[in-house]
């Protein structure tokens, strides 16, 4: 067993993403009303700028996060972490108050170069988790985002009914609560004795991802999380665009799918992982994960009622756990000081997928809806991340390959 602050610092970072979470979901359900409001566009091209908003977003965190997971690796989670959330915070004021579409870029460059609290979150698990438990308490803090996205959107929907920019104040408040509380009762889980000296050529993001090259397993599987994250970003992208074109959907009614989909993600974390896994192997649920979200893609793209869309939404319940066992299966191949370092890497790697993605899926979406397009198809987003998928799973089943790989090996340990 570990020595460090053990199960009651599990609870404390898992509370402390959870109320991260709630903040951020708040916000989703009113931004298309936000950018047709200050752009004064229809939604078609106001999903086209909320690609590039979360394009920024994380252009500037995949810089910045491999540097937080490498500050991390050498002056202790806490400091790290609390700069992350009470960055956040003021990230939710400026474009609570913005009045223009650049006053919302600067927001969202406030909140990358925070880097959210990803990387040394993950990194304070694998600090308190034996190597055994580590897949298990991955879902336990993946189950925190997932009732955070119960209760915020379902509360951003309902505050949007005071107008588009209430959720932000309310998310402002959220993260500065978050901030105070963590100042007082999350302690360090990482000794003086573990840490390790800062160095630049590990805190670039490109140089923290090759760094993963003397790990082939894990170089493997962080190229089908790259897919898979690349697709996937056509939901936070996409997805409140698409379902205000298509089906004309409230703030209320976007909040509420929001919040069924951590319903599933919270359920899957809690059941899933603990019942599962264990049967099925790490390896095996995340391609059954990845298998069910392109059935969803699917979906999605060719439901032609609101009723449809939350039915597919249930597809989430077995994809949410891809993320923690995936996550699981390269943490045991990482020396024990450097799993900062890893999750930095995972954080570099989910800031380039969203550099890639929100552009593109809100681009699809905001050209094959648009009255121009040579050929009218709104749900060309998802068509597309259902390709970027299967192609994930094809890397993930070559990387993992039989005879005796080492995730195998692990996976026996």
């Amino acid at each position: 067993m570990k020595k460090g602050p053990g199960k009651n610092a599990l609870i404390f970072i898992a509370i402390t993403l959870l109320l991260d979470t709630i903040g951020f979901g708040l916000i989703i359900p009113v931004l298309p009303q936000l950018l047709e409001d200050i752009t004064h566009e229809p939604v078609s091209r106001a999903a086209v700028y909320g690609g590039w908003l979360a394009f920024t977003y994380a252009a500037v965190q995949f810089f910045a996060a491999p540097i937080l997971g490498g500050l991390s690796d050498r002056f202790g989670r806490r400091p790290v972490l609390l700069y992350s959330i009470g960055s956040l915070g003021i990230d939710y004021i400026v474009m609570g108050l913005a009045p223009s579409l650049g006053w919302l870029f600067l927001g969202r460059t406030i909140s990358g170069a925070a880097g959210a609290t990803f990387s040394p979150a993950y990194a304070y698990v694998a600090d308190v988790s034996p190597p055994e438990k580590r897949a298990q308490n991955f879902g336990i803090i993946g189950a925190m985002f997932g009732v955070g996205f119960i209760a915020g959107p379902a509360l951003g929907g309902l505050l949007g009914g005071f107008g588009a920019r209430a959720p932000f104040f309310v998310a402002a408040a959220v993260s500065l609560v978050n901030f105070v509380y963590g100042i007082f009762v999350l302690p360090e889980s990482l000794p003086a004795d573990r840490r390790r000296p800062f160095e630049w050529r590990r805190a670039n993001p490109l140089g923290t991802l090759l760094q993963m090259r003397k790990h082939p397993v894990v170089l493997g599987l962080l190229t089908a999380l790259f897919l898979y994250i690349v697709a996937h970003q056509v939901l936070p992208s996409t997805w409140s665009f698409y379902t205000t074109y298509r089906f004309s959907w409230s703030p209320a009614m976007i909040g509420a799918s929001l919040a069924l989909t951590g319903v599933m993600s919270a359920l899957s974390q809690a059941t899933v992982l603990r019942y599962a896994v264990p049967k099925l192997g790490e390896r095996r649920a995340a391609l059954l994960g990845m298998t069910l979200m392109t059935v969803g893609y699917i979906g999605y793209a060719t439901a032609t009622t609101s009723w449809m869309m939350f039915a597919w939404l249930t597809t989430m319940f077995f994809a949410a756990i891809v993320m923690p066992v995936t996550n699981a299966l390269m943490s045991h191949r990482i020396e024990a000081n450097a799993q900062g370092e890893l999750q930095g890497a995972v954080a570099g790697l989910y800031s380039l997928s969203s550099i890639v993605g929100p552009p593109l899926m809100s681009g699809l979406f905001g050209y094959f809806s648009s009255p121009d397009a040579r050929v009218h198809l709104p749900s060309a987003a998802f068509v597309a991340a259902a390709i970027l998928t299967v192609a994930a799973i094809g890397v993930y089943v070559y990387a993992t390959r039989e005879p005796r790989s080492e995730v195998a090996l692990a996976e026996a340990a």
